[in-house]
This record gives structure tokens, C-alpha cells and sequence, in this order.
């Protein structure tokens, strides 16, 4: 199914790196054809007061100097990127309180072939915000990783596809569909130590399977080495200069990523290049 109609989810603050994200987003959405529909997030910036003598004062000092993130500035970037791109386009200013952000963001999202998402390294409220839209707006997410956006590339040439024959693996592959068959090379990796013949069957299957949509593929096994999975797809991304990462979300629960790690958490803490993930 081609990709039309795209959202951006926009929080924080616009910085250059933030900037640069939303140009990057907005020029890929335009190179899909599609609309883009931002939401901008206003969000309370609690600032804390001076000690005065009493308790009243001390409230009414707060209330004084709080103040709130720049949504307008974060829009403003949005307009320009869109005139400039000749993007289709749509765009909010919203109150939320924060708590209910990523949460009302999966729900807009669910009407969207697909959520844009510029993701700050190591950010909280980032992967929290991409969690809620892998899974409760089932939808594709398409991460646009801010400190490296200056330099990322509008053609998603060079695609890699992170293979392990899981549902949410054999998802995202699906949902990226269109990507794939405009791209100049397919890789396909499984990242095992084993070297399983049934991982081996199934990773050849896949390029069997894209060959079908007019895809040609290839396939290899990566050692993990003493390695993290996700620490491999990032090595493997550098190696091959690969623009976009194709992969599941979450195959093991999610509570086990948090407490001991995992791929899906690694790579949205640090997205090595694009990163489009489904669940």
C-alpha cells in the first residue's frame, strides 16, 4: 500500500538538531507524495521559585515563572519545510498534559499510514512517545534520529532488513513495502552465534518472498559475537552505509527489554540511521 497520509508528532524545544529532524521528515513525506499532519505539543515548564517566607507566596511565585515549551517555533520550522518541499499539509497546536501525550498521540496516529517521529538519543519522554505509537496505534513508526538528521538521506537507497521470522519482524516488513521496491539494495541479516538451518531456510525464504514484489534481496547471518543484537545492526548500518533499518518491535515482552535490555530498546535509544519498526 503506498504511503499518503503521514503524521508528525512534535514535543520539546526547536533546536537546530530538532530543526534539522523536521526538514528531513518533511522532505521525505514529500518525496512519498504524501500528506503530512503535524501536532504540536505545548507543554508546562515547571521553574523552581526562590525561597520566599511563606508558603502562599512561595505558590503564587510558581505559578509567576512557569511558562512553556516553544510549539510555535517547532510549527513555524514545520511551515517553512512545507513551502519549501511543496508539501500537502495540516497542522495543530494542542494543550496536553504530559502525561497523556504519547498516549493521545497512538491515537491520532491509528487514521495515519504511518508515524514520522523525530527521536532525541537517550530521551525519555522520545521512547516513551514511540512505544505508545508501536502499540496502541497500529500503525508503522518511522524514526528520524535528531543528532544525526543534517546528514541523513531523503532516498531510502540502501535498506537493511533486521530478519528473525517473528510476527512483528514479518509486520514490519510488510508495512515497508513500498520502500523496499524503490530501493537500489536489499540486505536481510539475522544476528545468531548457531547458525540454525531453520534460521538459515527462513532468512532465504524472505528473499524469496520479496522477489514476488519485485524486490531482489540478499541474505546473510551475522555473528553476534559477545555483542549486543542491536550494538550488530548498528555496526552492520556503518559497514554497508545503509540508510534505512527495517525491524520487528519487542519480539520478548516488553517488561524484559526495560529490566535487561534488548534490540528494540537499544535501537530507540539510539537510532543508528532511519529506523522504521512495527509490532
Amino acid at each position: 500500500m503506498p504511503i499518503r497520509d503521514v503524521f508528525l508528532p512534535l514535543v520539546g524545544e526547536p533546536s537546530a538538531a530538532a530543526i534539522a529532524a523536521i526538514e528531513k521528515c518533511v522532505a521525505v513525506s514529500g518525496d512519498f507524495g504524501a500528506k503530512m499532519s503535524a501536532v504540536a505539543i505545548e507543554e508546562d515548564i515547571p521553574v523552581r521559585p526562590k525561597v520566599i517566607s511563606s508558603d502562599l507566596d512561595n505558590s503564587a511565585a510558581t505559578e509567576a515563572i512557569r511558562s512553556v515549551t516553544d510549539a510555535h517555533g517547532l510549527l513555524k520550522a514545520f511551515d517553512l519545510a512545507a513551502v519549501r518541499f511543496g508539501l500537502r499539509n495540516e497542522r495543530k497546536l494542542m494543550r496536553w498534559p504530559t502525561a497523556d501525550i504519547a498516549s493521545n498521540f497512538a491515537e491520532y496516529a491509528r487514521l495515519k499510514d504511518l508515524s514520522l517521529v523525530p527521536v532525541s538519543s537517550h530521551d525519555g519522554q522520545s521512547e516513551k512517545i514511540v512505544e505508545q505509537l508501536l502499540f496502541k496505534s497500529g500503525r508503522p513508526v518511522l524514526m528520524c534520529p535528531e543528532e544525526l538528521a543534517a546528514e541523513l538521506p531523503v532516498m531510502f537507497d540502501h535498506v537493511l532488513i533486521a530478519w528473525d521470522h517473528s510476527a512483528p519482524a514479518a509486520r514490519a516488513v510488510a508495512d515497508a513495502l513500498p520502500m523496499l521496491q524503490s530501493a537500489k539494495t536489499v540486505h536481510i541479516i539475522t544476528a545468531t552465534d548457531k547458525r540454525m538451518s531453520h534460521e538459515m531456510e527462513s532468512g532465504t525464504a524472505l528473499v524469496d518472498h520479496l522477489a514476488e514484489h519485485g524486490i531482489n534481496a540478499v541474505f546473510e547471518a551475522v555473528k553476534i559475537d559477545g555483542s549486543s543484537i542491536g550494538k550488530v545492526f548498528e555496526a552492520y548500518v556503518k559497514k554497508h552505509a545503509i540508510a534505512l533499518l527495517v525491524m520487528g518491535a519487542y519480539r520478548h515482552t516488553r517488561l524484559n527489554e526495560i529490566v535487561w535490555g534488548g534490540a528494540t530498546k537499544t535501537v530507540i535509544g539510539q537510532p543508528p540511521c532511519w529506523v522504521m519498526m512495527s509490532r
